[in-house]
């Protein structure tokens, strides 16, 4: 059986990688050791970026119901038990942008959960 060399596979992959180390500072998109170190890092970090941005945005719209809640004397766990309490079903990312962008129907709400 004729023997296979592993050339053409093994100059795909550091091209591959290289290719992702695109941009980096140094040695890190040119050496294709210091690139696969950076290049697995940095897969993790957008990996676990992608999780950590659902978590930022609902603080964010939490914290601004809270602000546009507090504008109308009740507090933010006040208003999410009203609603549920109320069957008004809208979740939190749209309550968020009617606070911010439509006080008026915001402070409505608030009113159908008192």
């Amino acid at each position: 059986m004729a023997r296979i060399k592993g050339a053409v596979n093994a100059h795909k992959k550091r091209r591959k990688v290289l290719k992702l180390a695109k941009g980096y500072f140094g040695a890190k998109s040119r050496q294709y050791r210091a690139a696969s170190e950076q290049v697995a890092r940095s897969l993790r970090y957008a990996y676990e970026g992608r999780k950590l941005r659902k978590r930022d945005f609902r603080r964010l719209w939490i914290t601004r119901i809270n602000a546009a809640a507090r504008l109308n004397d009740m507090s933010y766990s006040v208003l999410m038990n009203g609603l549920k309490k109320h069957n008004i079903t809208i979740n939190r990312k749209m309550l968020a942008d009617i606070a911010v962008n439509d006080p008026e129907a915001f402070t409505r709400i608030v009113e159908s959960a008192k």
